[in-house]
C-alpha cells in the first residue's frame, strides 16, 4: 500500500468515523479540524464530533429505516455507533446520548491512535498547498462548512452549491422546570404497564395551546443574510415555521399530546411538549421538536408560556446555520469522489445525506472504499435494499432538484409481493438484513477488524 499520508478535513462525525477507519486499516491519517481557533457559528465545544443539534439518534427500532442503518453500522464496526452505545441516556425507543460524553469518547479514540496525526487547523481551499503532497483527500468539513472552503468547492463542482437551513432546539436546565406541572411519562406509557418514563412533559389545554402559537406566530426572528434564501430541510424545520401551516400543524407534530394523560385532570392534554434528557444525570433537557430560529429573547419569552416552563433556565438557546451540500449525482462519482477533482472524495452531509448516522455512514462508507482500494480490491456498495445501500444510491440517482435525504424505507425498491400496510416495515427490515447479511459474507469474509 502506498505509504503517503490520507487527509481528512473535518474532525465531525463523518471525518472520525472515516479517520479511524483508516487508521484502523494501517494507513496514515493526517486529520484537519478548525477548532478551537475557528467556530461555525453552530458549534460550542473544543471537542470532536459535536452533536450540534439533538441528542437523539433516533429510532433503534430494527423496523425503522434508521434503527436498520445503526443495526449496519454496527455490523461494519462503527466507532460511531461504539461510542454512542455506550453514553446513550435514557430515550424510549430512541438512542439518545449524553453529548459531552459522546464526543469525549471519540475525541479520546482519534488522540490516542498511532497512526492519527490531529492538526488544528483550517482548510480555506482544495488547493490549500498542505493537500497537495495527501494521497487522498476526504473533506468531511459537515454542514458549516467555512465560507472559504464552501466557495472553493463551488467553483470545482461548476455551480453554485445547494443548501438548506437548519435550526438547533434550546436546552434548560432540569432544576428550573415546575414539578408541580411537568410529569414523566413515555407516549403510550402507562398502556404497556411502564412505570415512569423516559420523557418530561409539560401539558397544555386548548387556551395556553393558543397563547404560545399566536406567540410563535407575531415572534421576533432571527433574519437571514440578504444574499441567502432559506430552504428549510422538512425534517428539522423551525417550531416556528410549522406553526405558519396552521394552528393544529405543532398538535399533529412535534407537539401532539395522543397517548398521554395529565396526572392533574386525568385527561388528554390539548398539547404537549416534551423534554428528553441531554445527559446521563439528566441536568439539562433538549425541548424536542422546539428547534428555532427565534431571537434568544423572544425564546425565552415564548418558551416560558408553556406550562412548566415559567420559570426555564437556558443552558442553550436554539440557533440556525446554513447546512452545505453539493448536487451529488452531477457533483461526485460512485465513488464518492468529484468528478472534477478525482483526488478528493466528500463524506458526511457535505454529500447531501441528512442526519446524525447517516453522516457517519457516509464517512464510514468512504473509508471502507480507500480502504479497498489500497488493498487492490473492489467494493461494490451494499444492495439499494439495504439502508445504507439505499442512501448511498439517492446520492446516485439524478433528479431535477437533488434534495438531502435521511434513511428511510422510501430510498429502498418496492417490496416484490403485496403486503398489508401494518405489514410492510417488517418486510422491509427482513429483507434489508438477509441482503446485507449476504453482502458483507461476501466481501468481508474474514469478518471487520
Amino acid at each position: 500500500m502506498n505509504e503517503a499520508p490520507f487527509a481528512v478535513v473535518g474532525g465531525g462525525l463523518a471525518g472520525c468515523e472515516c479517520a479511524l477507519r483508516l487508521a484502523d486499516a494501517g494507513l496514515s491519517v493526517v486529520l484537519f479540524e478548525q477548532k478551537p481557533d475557528h467556530r461555525s457559528p453552530a458549534h460550542v465545544s473544543d471537542k470532536l464530533a459535536e452533536l450540534v443539534c439533538s441528542n437523539s439518534l433516533r429510532s433503534d427500532d430494527i423496523a425503522s429505516g434508521i434503527g436498520l442503518l445503526k443495526a449496519e453500522l454496527r455490523a461494519l464496526g462503527s466507532a460511531f455507533m461504539a461510542c454512542a452505545d455506550a453514553t446513550r441516556v435514557p430515550a424510549g425507543k430512541a438512542l439518545a446520548v449524553d453529548r459531552e460524553a459522546f464526543a469525549e469518547a471519540m475525541t479520546r479514540r482519534i488522540l490516542e491512535h498511532p497512526r492519527i496525526t490531529l492538526r488544528y487547523r483550517r482548510i480555506d481551499s482544495l488547493d490549500d498547498p498542505e493537500l497537495a503532497s495527501m494521497e487522498t483527500v476526504v473533506i468531511a468539513a459537515g454542514p458549516v462548512a467555512s465560507d472559504g472552503l464552501s466557495a472553493s468547492l463551488a467553483d470545482v463542482v461548476g455551480e453554485r452549491h445547494c443548501y438548506f437551513y437548519d435550526a438547533i432546539a434550546p436546552i434548560v436546565w432540569t432544576h428550573s422546570l415546575n414539578q408541580d406541572i411537568v410529569f414523566r411519562a413515555s407516549r403510550y406509557g402507562q398502556e404497556k404497564g411502564e412505570k415512569g418514563g423516559d420523557y418530561l412533559n409539560c401539558p397544555m389545554n386548548r387556551d395556553e395551546y393558543m397563547a404560545f402559537y399566536e406567540a410563535l406566530l407575531g415572534a421576533e426572528k432571527v433574519a437571514a443574510h440578504d444574499f441567502e434564501k432559506e430552504k428549510h430541510f422538512e425534517g428539522c424545520m423551525p417550531i416556528e415555521a410549522l406553526a405558519e401551516r396552521g394552528p393544529k400543524t405543532l398538535t399533529f407534530g412535534p407537539l401532539k399530546p395522543v397517548g398521554f394523560e395529565d396526572p392533574r385532570t386525568g385527561r388528554r392534554p390539548w398539547a404537549v411538549l416534551q423534554l428528553r434528557a441531554e445527559n446521563a444525570n439528566a441536568d439539562a433537557c433538549n425541548l424536542v421538536g422546539c428547534q428555532t430560529k427565534l431571537t434568544y429573547a423572544e425564546q425565552a419569552r415564548i418558551f416560558r408560556m408553556v406550562p412548566g416552563l415559567e420559570q426555564a433556565e437556558f443552558a442553550r438557546f436554539g440557533s440556525m446555520h446554513r447546512n452545505t451540500y453539493v448536487n451529488a449525482p452531477q457533483a461526485l462519482t460512485e465513488d464518492l469522489r468529484l468528478v472534477a477533482r478525482p483526488r478528493f472524495l466528500l463524506a458526511g452531509q457535505i454529500t447531501g445525506v441528512e442526519g446524525y448516522v447517516e453522516s457517519a455512514a457516509c464517512g464510514l462508507w468512504a473509508a471502507l472504499l480507500l480502504v479497498a482500494q489500497a488493498q487492490g480490491r473492489n467494493l461494490p456498495a451494499p444492495p439499494p435494499t439495504t439502508a445504507l445501500g439505499a442512501l448511498l444510491q439517492h446520492l446516485r440517482t439524478p433528479v431535477k432538484r437533488f434534495q438531502p435525504s435521511n434513511a428511510h424505507f422510501g430510498l429502498m425498491p418496492e417490496l416484490a409481493e403485496r403486503a398489508k400496510k401494518q405489514d410492510r416495515k417488517a418486510l422491509y427490515s427482513a429483507r434489508a438484513q438477509a441482503d446485507f447479511a449476504q453482502w458483507k459474507a461476501a466481501h468481508f469474509p474474514g469478518g471487520i477488524d
